[in-house]
C-alpha cells in the first residue's frame, strides 16, 4: 500500500498528545531576580515578587530569575503517574546555549528542566497533597552567537497523569517505525513490523479523540502491537550495551561557575529517572564535578553515593577531569590520573581500571606508559574519529607507547546522525538510543571479526543535560526488536572488563598502532591562548620545584608532618582544572581565560608561599643578612652557572668562597656581582659566602661582539638591520649551516581564517597562500652576562 509509512507517522505524532489525561494548568506564578546568581542557591520566599502568566517573556544573558508555584494535587491521582509539563524557553543542542533550569520540590532540588527535559516525574505519594514547586532559571549564554540579551517565553506550566497503554503504545510504535527504517525494505522482518503497526493502528477509534472509547481502543491496540511483537523471533549474534552518560566540559562555552550549576541540574534529573527506571545505568566520570557538588549541593552527592554504593550509578574514568594530552606535561598527565583515581578510592571505594576520554584533540605517544603504569587496562575515545583526511583503520587495537607499553584502546563508534552526509565518520560520545544509532554502531564498526559487543553512551551532553525519559522508553523496546541487535544495559567497568578478556583470549590477529593518536583537526589549539599555555608550563615547573624543596627538608629533619600535602594538592588541583580540553587549548569563550588568570594567580600565591617557609628553613645560617646565599639546584645534574648576586653594601672589595672555603671567579657588573658558581649538586643545594678583602679572580668571557657578528668558541653569526641572521658558521663541522642567500631568525605572519566557525581552535591546509614577512625591526641591544 503506497504512504503506509507514512500515515503511521502521522498517526503517532497524533497519540502523542493523547499520552497526558486530566490535564491542570498553573494558572498562578510568582517571578523573582536573582541578581547575586550565587552558586548552589536554594529557593526563598522572601524580597519582592511579581505575577507572572503563560505567555510572558523574560530575557538578558546570564541572568538567573526564580519562578514559583503552588498546586493541589488531586487526590484522584493516588494510583496513577502524575507528571509536570513545562516549557520556558530554547536550549540549544548538547545545553551548549539558551536556557536551563533547575526545579525545586518542597525546597528540595529535585530535576533538571530544558527544552531535552520537559517532562518531570512527580512524586507518588504526592496525591491529596499541596506541593510548592520553585524553579531556578538560567537565561544561558550564546553559544556560537554574538553576545547581547537572550529572550524566552513562558509557553508551558502543567501538570497531569500519564496513561501508561497510549504511552506504551506510542513508544513501542515509534519504535517499530523507527526500526523499519533501517531495515532492508525486501526483508521480511521489515514487511512483518510493517503490518503489524499498521494493523495494531488500524484498532485506533478516532471518532471522539481523547474519550473513554477512545482511550479503551488504544489498550488493544497497545496489547495487537506487542501481541504481534512477541510471537516475532529476535535471532542476532551482535550486541549493543548501552550506558546513560552526560558530558560535562568543565568550561568551553560558559564559565566554571556555571558548570557547577550544570551538574546539580544534569545529575539531580539522573537520580529523578532512576526512581522509576531500575535498569537505568549512567556512568559519570570527571572527579572535578563531584567535588564541586559535594560543595554546593551536598544532598544531591549524598544521594549520588547510594546510587554508587547500589550500582546503579558508575562513577569511573580515571582522571580528575578529561585533560589534554599534549600541551600537560607527563607529570601533569600522571597528576590527573593519581588524584582522580585517589578520588574515587576515597570517596566511593572504588578502583578505575579504564580511562574515559571521548573528546580530547589527540593523545600524546606517552600515554601508554603513564596508564599502564597507573593501573589502567582500557582507553576509550571517540574524537579521533573526527580527522579531516584520514580514518583510523581500526577502532579496537593495541596502541603501543614510545617505550612499548602497550594498551588496548577502544572507540565507541555511534554515529551522529546529523554529520554522517557525504561518506563523514563522525563518531559521537553524545548518543541517542534509536534503530539508527544500534545499527549504525555496529555498521560503522570496522573490527568486527575481532569483536560483537559494543558499547553506546547515550544521554545529551557538552553542557550536560543527560538522559531523558525517552531515551530509557526506547531503550527497552529496542530490547526486544526483531532485526536489530541485542540492546542491552550495563557498566563500562563491566565493559572493559569483558573486552580485555576477550581480546586477550581472541585467536583473531589484534593490530597495533605504533604512535601518537594525532587528531587532524583543531590544530591552532597548540597556539591559542598564549597566555594561559605559559602560565601552565610555568606552574608545572614551579610546583615541581616546590614539592622538592617540601620533601627535601622534611628528610632532612625526619619530620613529615612540615609537608604542606593539602596546601600542595589545592594547588595542583588548580592546574589541573585548567589543563581541562576547553582551557588550556584556548577553545573557550573569553570569560574562562579571565577567570583562569585568576585561578592561575591563586596557585603562584600557593606555592609562592610553600617555597618560602621550606628555603627558610633550609638556608644557610646568615643568608638573612645578606653576606651568605644558599643555591638550590633542582636539576637531576651538577650544575656550574654564572649567578646574579646584590652589591654587599657599599664595599666594592672582596671576592666569594663555597662553603668547603674555595675561591670562586667573581667580578664586578655595575650594580651587581655575577659569580661562577660550581658543582651545584644534583637535587640539593649549596652556599656561597661574600668576604671582604678577598682578592677577586677576574672571570672571562668566551663572547666577542663586533658590529653585526658574535663569536663563541663554537659558532660565528651574524645578522642584518631586521634581526634576521644572515649567517651562522659551525666552527667545529668547519660548515656554514644556512643555504647561500637564505635568512634565519625571518618572522612570518600568514592569514588565518579557517573555513569553520572555530577560528580559535582552526588551522586550514590554505592559510600559507597569504603569507607576510616582518622586517620591522626598531633595535638589536647585545647583553653581556
Amino acid at each position: 500500500m503506497f504512504w503506509t509509512i507514512e500515515k503511521l507517522e502521522q498517526r503517532l505524532k497524533e497519540l502523542n498528545g493523547f499520552r497526558y489525561r486530566e490535564i491542570i494548568p498553573f494558572t498562578k506564578m510568582r517571578f523573582q531576580e536573582d541578581t547575586e546568581g550565587a552558586i548552589g542557591t536554594y529557593p526563598s520566599d522572601s524580597g519582592e515578587w511579581s505575577e507572572v502568566r503563560i505567555g510572558d517573556r523574560w530575557n538578558g544573558r546570564d541572568k538567573t530569575i526564580w519562578l514559583a508555584m503552588e498546586i493541589e494535587m488531586p487526590s484522584t491521582w493516588k494510583d496513577l503517574r502524575p507528571v509536570g509539563l513545562f516549557n520556558f524557553g530554547v536550549t540549544g543542542r548538547g545545553n551548549i546555549s539558551g536556557f536551563e533550569s533547575l526545579l525545586f520540590v518542597n525546597g528540595a532540588p529535585y530535576q533538571g528542566i530544558d527544552t531535552n527535559h520537559t517532562e518531570v516525574l512527580l512524586p507518588q505519594d504526592s496525591a491529596g497533597s499541596r506541593i510548592s514547586l520553585h524553579v531556578r532559571l538560567w537565561t544561558g549564554l550564546n553559544g556560537y552567537l554574538p553576545s547581547g540579551d537572550i529572550e524566552h517565553q513562558l509557553q508551558q506550566a502543567e501538570i497531569a497523569w500519564i496513561d501508561e497503554p497510549t504511552d506504551d503504545l506510542y513508544y513501542t510504535g515509534t519504535a517499530v517505525l523507527e526500526t523499519v527504517k533501517v531495515l532492508a525494505p525486501n526483508s521480511t522482518i521489515h514487511l512483518d513490523l510493517l503490518q503489524a503497526l499498521d494493523r495494531a493502528v488500524k484498532v485506533l477509534d478516532w471518532s471522539r479523540p481523547g474519550s473513554d472509547e477512545f482511550y479503551r481502543s488504544v489498550e488493544r491496540a497497545s496489547h495487537e502491537l506487542n501481541q504481534r511483537l512477541g510471537a516475532m523471533p529476535k535471532m542476532n549474534d551482535i550486541t549493543v550495551q548501552c550506558i546513560g552518560h552526560t558530558h560535562i566540559d568543565v568550561a568551553w562555552l560558559w564559565r566554571l561557575k556555571h558548570t557547577r550549576e550544570k551538574s546539580a541540574r544534569s545529575f539531580s534529573t539522573v537520580l529523578r529517572l532512576m526512581e522509576s527506571y531500575p535498569d537505568y545505568i549512567f556512568l559519570q566520570t570527571q572527579p572535578q564535578l563531584y567535588a564541586y557538588l559535594k560543595v554546593d549541593y551536598p544532598e544531591i552527592y549524598a544521594a549520588i553515593r547510594e546510587r554508587i554504593q547500589e550500582g546503579q550509578w558508575e562513577a569511573g574514568g580515571a582522571m580528575w577531569l578529561e585533560a589534554d594530552c599534549n600541551l600537560a606535561s607527563g607529570e601533569s598527565l600522571v597528576r590527573q590520573l593519581l588524584y582522580g583515581i585517589q578520588f574515587f578510592r576515597e570517596e566511593f571505594g572504588i578502583e578505575c581500571k579504564y580511562l574515559w576520554l571521548p573528546d580530547v584533540f589527540g593523545y600524546s605517544w606517552a600515554l601508554p606508559q603513564i596508564l599502564k603504569k597507573s593501573g589502567i587496562e582500557a582507553f576509550m575515545t571517540t574524537k579521533i574519529s573526527w580527522n579531516q583526511y584520514n580514518r583510523m583503520p581500526h577502532d579496537t587495537f593495541m596502541w603501543r607507547g614510545i617505550d612499548g607499553t602497550e594498551m588496548l584502546t577502544h572507540f565507541i563508534t555511534t554515529p551522529d546522525p546529523s554529520r554522517t552526509e557525504n561518506g563523514a565518520f563522525f563518531y559521537t560520545y553524545n548518543g541517542t538510543v534509536t534503530p539508527e544509532t544500534v545499527q549504525g554502531i555496529w555498521d560503522t564498526y570496522r573490527d568486527k571479526a575481532l569483536n560483537r559487543k559494543l558499547l553506546l553512551a547515550y544521554g545529551y551532553g557538552d553542557g550536560g543535560g543527560g538522559v531523558n525519559r525517552d531515551m530509557l522508553e526506547m531503550r527497552r523496546r529496542l530490547e526486544r526488536m526483531p532485526g536489530l541487535p541485542n540492546v542491552t544495559t550495563g557498566r563500562a567497568d563491566d565493559y572493559f572488563d569483558d573486552l580485555v578478556r576477550r581480546v586477550g583470549e581472541s585467536e583473531e590477529y589484534v593490530h597495533t598502532w605504533d604512535g601518537e593518536l594525532y587528531l587532524e583537526l583543531h590544530r591552532g589549539t597548540y597556539t591559542s591562548q598564549a597566555y594561559t599555555k605559559r602560565a601552565n608550563r610555568k606552574l608545572e615547573l614551579m610546583y615541581r620545584e616546590v614539592e622538592w624543596l617540601s620533601a627535601m627538608l622534611c628528610m632532612m629533619s625526619n619530620d613529615w608532618r612540615e609537608y604542606r600535602r593539602e596546601d600542595l594538592l589545592a594547588g595542583w588541583t588548580i592546574l589541573m582544572r585548567n589543563q581541562f580540553h576547553d582551557i588550556i587549548p584556548g577553545s573557550s569563550i573569553r570569560e574562562v581565560y579571565e577567570d583562569s588568570r585568576v585561578e592561575y594567580e591563586e596557585a603562584e600565591k600557593i606555592a609562592a608561599a610553600v617555597r618560602a617557609a621550606s628555603e627558610s628553613e633550609l638556608r644557610k645560617p646568615g643568608s638573612e643578612e645578606g653576606s651568605a646565599y644558599t643555591l638550590f639546584n633542582s636539576a637531576p645534574w651538577v650544575r656550574n652557572d654564572v649567578l646574579e648576586l646584590p652589591l654587599q653594601g657599599e664595599d666594592t672589595g672582596g671576592g666569594w668562597i663555597d662553603e668547603a672555603g674555595n675561591e670562586l671567579c667573581a667580578e664586578l657588573a655595575s650594580d651587581k656581582w655575577l659569580v661562577q658558581a660550581e658543582g651545584l649538586p644534583s637535587m640539593g643545594f649549596k652556599s656561597v659566602e661574600f668576604v671582604r678583602d678577598l682578592k677577586t679572580q677576574p672571570m672571562t668571557c668566551p663572547f666577542l661582539f663586533e658590529g653585526k657578528r658574535l663569536e663563541t668558541p663554537f659558532y660565528r653569526i651574524d645578522w642584518n638591520e631586521a634581526g634576521q641572521l644572515t649567517g651562522i658558521y659551525d666552527k667545529a663541522f668547519v660548515r656554514s649551516v644556512l643555504e647561500p642567500g637564505s635568512c634565519g631568525n625571518v618572522f612570518q605572519v600568514f592569514e588565518d581564517k579557517p573555513k569553520s566557525r572555530h577560528e580559535a581552535w582552526d588551522i586550514d591546509l590554505y592559510y600559507e597562500e597569504k603569507k607576510r614577512e616582518i622586517s620591522m625591526c626598531t633595535s638589536i641591544i647585545p647583553e653581556e652576562i
